[in-house]
């Protein structure tokens, strides 16, 4: 299920959209592979594959899926959120990940729903804390709209053009496992700085 190809493959158009809508702001969605999976949406159609719909409406309608989950998560965040904060760990829920989006959005304020779009679980959460935090529906909007377009429409226009390449196109598997590196990557930063800015305890 972490699959983007087969994922895309399996489920179509629909599928993506599904996973994007899910992932943007459904407390269930936080593990799914957007990235890998918009990269990959992009990189079909330009081989005409699996996806035949134009690159502009797909772009589009992911946008859309996009913002959409973000303003549901908003929405929860509004009427529900304070009861995130005193939710117990589970199999799949970690306390630690609300804690991280909260201090994420926190730092960087109403941008950090542009920023966090580029973060794995990060993006999940970042709209749900942003309900809690009271912070106003059309500031929100604003933000939300420009991040989804960003990311979902500019990932898979990435996707799009360099799955025209040969290199990348023969070597797609290494490509998906790049773009996780990748995403993933800002989140290993700041954990890396926080555990500097720890103080060590003496024993």
């Amino acid at each position: 299920m972490f699959d983007a190809n087969h994922l895309v493959s399996a489920f179509g158009l629909l599928g993506v959209l599904a996973i994007v809508f899910a992932e943007s702001g459904l407390l269930i969605g936080f593990f799914l592979p957007g990235d890998s999976v918009l990269f990959t949406a992009g990189l079909l159609i330009s081989q005409h594959q699996v996806i035949h719909q134009p690159l502009w409406l797909v772009c589009l309608l992911i946008s859309v899926a996009s913002i959409l989950g973000n303003q549901v998560g908003y929405v929860f965040g509004r009427r529900a959120g304070p009861a995130l904060f005193r939710r117990p760990n589970s199999r799949l829920f970690k306390q630690e990940y609300v804690t991280k989006a909260h201090d994420f959005f926190e730092r960087h304020g109403p941008k950090a729903l542009v920023l966090a779009r580029f973060v794995p679980v990060v993006r999940t959460f970042t709209p749900i804390l942003a309900g809690v935090s009271g912070m106003t529906y059309r500031a929100f909007t604003v933000f939300n709209v420009l991040g989804g377009v960003l990311w979902g429409a500019g990932v898979t226009v990435a996707g799009y053009f360099l799955g025209q390449i040969g290199f990348i196109r023969d070597h797609i598997d290494v490509v998906l496992v790049a773009i996780i590196v990748v995403s993933v990557l800002p989140a290993g930063i700041e954990a890396l700085r926080a555990r500097r800015r720890t103080p060590v305890r003496s024993a």
